[in-house]
């Protein structure tokens, strides 16, 4: 049933910019979300400093929104109203908030070593999808001291039982269909049943991936692993598989959770390698799903991928 009361208007609220925010990380983030994703033990690009080609994970800058600014343990509620509120919202429970979509473009190469960025973050849509609400956020991330455009994310969050507002139904996503032939390549991300508590440790302290009291309270009948510690798995997955494990290889990537993943599940991981969108690009499409349960998670995933190391775009 919708929240009685709850309207969003939509004049205000779309094509806000939030105030700037301030953002940082260093290589053991690197390592710790690294480990925390899958990463193996013999990658030691991804978790081990002293590596010629140490770095960061492609997908790395998503949990920098949550992150923040500082190492220690944050409240969620809070680094999700970083900027401050956003007009024409009313107030709602962020406990009933799930990720819908992702997307992430890197336009330039990560700095090997991290350092301090400008977070800045727009409202680009608020939809009315009737069980629920979209609330669409666009983040590009800046160097503080260099000003290079480093990446730009895309996040929609479903935000369950505050549809029904008559507002707009948003556009119609683009669909990435596999082809109907076996996958040139799966992968098993086995996780842990303390995944979810490795996993936070990169920033998101989402009460809903670690509190056994609370799960229940909002649907679940325990705390859920992060969708983005999955979609991160696959993004790891392709790069090894289609980019020679080199996350400067990578370009973009675009995904919907389609299913909770429960911590301790196995997560298996399926690429088809498709023509990109020109002759230096490649692309993958790719899905996931929980064995135990046969229950697709990710899906209508796209990646794209450099043929060739592009320069900075400095």
């Amino acid at each position: 049933m919708p929240v009685e009361g709850f309207k969003v208007d939509t004049s205000k609220a779309v094509g806000h910019v939030f105030a700037l925010d301030k953002v940082s990380c260093n290589r053991r983030d690197f390592i710790l979300y690294a480990l925390a994703v899958g990463v193996k033990e013999d990658e030691m690009r991804y978790v081990y400093e002293n590596d010629k080609n140490f770095g960061p994970l492609a997908t790395y800058p998503l949990v920098l929104s949550l992150r923040g600014n500082v190492g220690d343990v944050n409240v969620f509620a809070e680094r999700m109203k970083a900027g401050g509120d956003l007009p024409g919202m009313p107030p709602y429970d962020p406990n009933k908030i799930v990720h819908g979509e992702q997307s992430l473009e890197a336009v330039n190469p990560w700095p090997a070593n991290g350092g301090e960025f400008i977070l800045k973050k727009t409202c680009s849509g608020v939809y009315d999808k009737g069980s629920g609400m979209v609330v669409e956020t666009t983040m590009d991330i800046y160097g503080e001291k260099d000003n290079v455009h480093y990446c730009r994310m895309l996040t929609k969050s479903f935000v369950r039982g505050y549809g029904g507002w008559d507002g707009p139904k948003g556009p119609k996503a683009v669909s990435y269909n596999p082809p109907k032939r076996n996958p040139d390549a799966i992968e098993v991300f086995s996780t842990s049943p303390n995944q979810a508590l490795l996993y936070r440790l990169s920033g998101d302290y989402n009460p809903l991936h670690a509190d056994i009291e609370l799960a229940p309270k909002v649907g679940f009948p325990k705390p859920i692993l992060h969708g983005l510690c999955s979609y991160s798995a696959c993004a790891h997955s392709i790069i090894k598989h289609f980019a020679k494990n080199d996350s400067k290889l990578f370009k973009s990537i675009e995904a919907r959770f389609a299913s909770p993943v429960f911590p301790g599940e196995t997560v298996e991981i399926y690429m088809w390698k498709v023509d990109g969108p020109d002759a230096k690009i490649d692309a993958v499409i790719f899905a996931a799903k929980v064995k135990e349960r046969d229950a697709i998670v990710i899906n209508n995933g796209y990646v794209t991928l450099h043929k060739n190391i592009p320069q900075n775009k400095l």
